[in-house]
């Protein structure tokens, strides 16, 4: 099993938004990095869990835990020019841009914030408090996450 942060802005789609969601499960779509499609195409797996990151926010941090329960696929945003992801180099017959099907699986007891995550040496390799990595998906170690969910 892998583990990944996957990171939202709460305001546009949040852990509640997921929560609420039919079946509690959405696709992550929107992903126009390249590297972070790599990752969800090619390295995602059904099973695997991710926390569900809330950034560009007031007190970004860890709100809850998904799972992934579909892998990668094109994402269908990229060819609707009425979508606001959309693409007009992606083409249906040669996918420029993929996505994954997540499930709500529970909140934390609490927000861990991006500052408390900070303060913890047990940390400092994680790729989110890593200078410069601003990616909207990263791959996690099974001791980080062990080690994050050990502060709720």
């Amino acid at each position: 099993m892998n583990y990944w942060l996957m990171k939202s802005e709460p305001d546009v789609f949040g852990i509640d938004h997921l929560k609420a969601a039919s079946g509690k499960t959405e696709p992550w779509d929107g992903v126009r990095n390249y590297q972070v499609r790599n990752m969800m195409r090619d390295d995602m797996k059904k099973g695997d869990l991710a926390f569900f990151y809330h950034s560009n926010c007031k007190e970004p941090g860890i709100a809850g835990i998904m799972k992934i329960v579909r892998e990668g696929y094109p994402d269908f945003t990229a060819f609707d020019p009425g979508e606001k992801y959309f693409d007009p180099k992606s083409d249906p017959q040669n996918p420029r841009w993929f996505m994954v099907d997540v499930r709500y699986v529970r909140k934390l007891k609490r927000v861990i914030t991006l500052t408390e995550l900070k303060a913890h040496p047990e940390l400092e390799d994680l790729p989110l408090i890593r200078r410069g990595n601003r990616l909207s998906v990263m791959p996690l170690s099974k001791q980080h996450w062990d080690f994050i969910l050990s502060l709720e």
